[in-house]
């Protein structure tokens, strides 16, 4: 980890054999799901929902911290997300050739009373997010696994 940077809480994901998640972050609780027309019980976002809803939250707060930085007249943010496949041979500026790549759509509103300047810089600025940097960048995974119960933490004191 960088000097200064703050460690992120660890993100523990449990399902007790069907699709419906619970994800611990922390001391917050969500819910991940699938619809039931795939099997799910539709209690909680989908895997890609929460992708979306992650890459959104970091666009709208990295959109509202320039903007105070800078004293920008915004008053609020507004991030619409989608997410699809599509064949790569429809995508022009892609280097996949062949097979399917994933799309995601965003769509950015900014209210408040902002010139056009300051519209273009933070629509710029929201792209440049760092959940975004992240899923542009090469992602290296460390996996691990284990059979049985998971560790107990250890004794306190």
């Amino acid at each position: 980890m960088a000097r200064g940077e703050a460690r992120e809480p660890a993100v523990i994901v449990r399902g007790e054999g069907g699709l419906e998640q619970e994800i611990e972050i922390g001391s917050h609780r969500l819910r991940a799901d699938e619809p039931a027309a795939v099997g799910g019980t539709d209690r909680g976002a989908t895997p890609y929902q929460l992708l979306l809803a992650a890459l959104g939250s970091c666009m709208s707060m990295t959109v509202s911290l320039y903007a105070q930085r800078k004293g920008f007249p915004l008053e609020g943010v507004e991030v619409r997300l989608s997410h699809d496949k599509i064949h790569a041979e429809d995508c022009a500026e892609c280097e996949t050739r062949e097979g399917k790549i994933d799309r995601i759509a965003t769509e950015v509103r900014l209210d408040g009373p902002l010139d056009d300047e300051q519209r273009a810089r933070l629509l710029e600025i929201a792209g440049r997010c760092p959940v975004k940097r992240t899923l542009r960048s090469e992602i290296q995974f460390v996996d691990g696994s284990s059979a049985g119960p998971p560790a107990s933490p250890p004794p306190a004191g």
